[in-house]
């Protein structure tokens, strides 16, 4: 069974850090890319950040210089450093699976969600 398990959510203030981790299992990890993404009620779910298959990350506008990704194949887990956070990060966010390794759309596997919270 495959699965994906957000952890590391929860509140926050403004400016400060939390580490989301994504834990995999119930496919050959070290292939697929990992990405995470983030929705709002009401809006559109949105790309975060994506590390593929070979390691490279790939960071969103709105996030750059603030979040960073990385993998751990050994453990299968993905993490999202979240630094200087701002109201407007809070959200849930989504880890996801992509087979092909190289962050394309559509995303195969997804994990249930982890709420941020950012308030002043």
């Amino acid at each position: 069974e495959v699965q994906l398990v957000e952890s590391g959510g929860g509140s926050v203030q403004t400016g400060g850090s939390l580490r989301l981790s994504c834990e995999a299992s119930g496919f050959t990890f070290e292939d697929f890319a990992i990405g995470w993404f983030r929705q709002v009620p009401g809006k559109e779910r949105e790309g975060v950040a994506c590390i593929s298959s070979d390691e490279r990350t790939y960071i969103a506008d709105p996030v750059q210089n603030r979040f960073t990704i990385a993998r751990e194949n050994a453990k299968n887990t993905v993490h999202l450093q979240m630094n200087r956070l701002k109201a407007k990060d809070t959200a849930v966010y989504y880890c996801a699976a992509d087979a092909t390794g190289r962050c394309n759309w559509p995303y195969d596997y997804w994990g249930q969600g982890a709420q941020v919270t950012v308030s002043s």
